[in-house]
């Protein structure tokens, strides 16, 4: 597991020294003076890494050094595999998450989610199968792909039965991939014939390879994506919500949602809002 120590040259850090918003924060954070991070930098806009230099970026990257600094902390991202993200936080190896990790009620059972974006599953295809599959509708029938660490396999399957299955049409295969990047090579290589990605993330790849996807409708639902915070530390939570709160009412926020194009994403930050 690797670590990367992100030192904040816009602060002038002293141990001792903490903003007034990180007067409760636990004892063990103050001590250590950093803020350490879960992430996972496969997921481009929002945490990725630049190709030529191997640097974390994307708005969670920036995001979080923007909050540890709200709290007078240095930030230390912590590289974790998705499927160790809540054992890190109850373990304490890590202080938060920043994942693009989607809030439901069955994670708020383990975590508390500081909600500060929304997003969604999106369906989309090449533009080599654009001829056959030229709506959301064209979807029944097909095989689906989506990451099988999310909640999407079960959500497809669910919009099958409502839209494809009761309207007398064939129902989707839904095929759980090993994540988003795995998703698009079954997409290329023709194993499946559509795939599901968060909307927040499609943008950019449009982007970064010209004329090869296709999105088909709308997202499939509105998700709150949210930063897990262990329920034994709620000191903790409410100093990172009070931190993403000032953020957003400076403006620091918004900068960033727009550097990331994800302006539509934006919410009010807020508590254990997803369903």
């Amino acid at each position: 597991m690797k670590k990367t120590l992100f030192c904040l040259s816009a602060i002038a850090f002293a141990a001792t020294t903490l903003s007034a918003g990180a007067a409760d924060l636990p004892e063990r954070i103050k001590k250590a003076g950093k803020l350490v991070i879960a992430s996972q930098a496969n997921y481009p806009p929002i945490a990725y890494k630049d190709p030529a230099t191997g640097e974390l970026m994307g708005l969670d990257i920036e995001l979080g050094a923007a909050i540890a600094k709200e709290l007078g902390l240095k930030v230390e991202y912590q590289e974790t595999a998705f499927a160790q993200v809540f054992s890190s936080l109850t373990t304490g190896r890590a202080d938060i998450a920043m994942v693009a990790i989607s809030d439901t009620a069955e994670r708020q059972k383990v975590v508390d989610f500081i909600d500060y974006m929304k997003t969604g599953p999106q369906f989309f295809t090449l533009q080599a199968n654009a001829a056959r599959i030229k709506t959301i509708a064209d979807v029944c029938g097909t095989k689906v792909g989506a990451s099988r660490n999310t909640n999407w396999p079960t959500q497809i399957a669910g919009w099958s039965k409502d839209n494809c299955e009761a309207k007398g049409k064939p129902a989707i295969t839904v095929i759980g991939t090993e994540g988003s990047v795995d998703a698009r090579t079954q997409l290329k290589t023709g194993r499946i014939d559509v795939a599901v990605q968060g909307s927040e993330t499609l943008p950019y790849f449009q982007t970064m390879e010209a004329n090869t996807y296709v999105l088909l409708g709308q997202p499939l639902f509105a998700q709150e994506t949210g930063i897990p915070v262990s329920k034994n530390e709620p000191a903790l939570r409410d100093a990172v919500l009070n931190a993403l709160k000032n953020l957003q009412r400076n403006g620091v926020y918004d900068k960033l949602l727009a550097k990331y194009k994800l302006q539509e994403s934006t919410m009010p930050a807020a508590l254990n809002q997803g369903k």
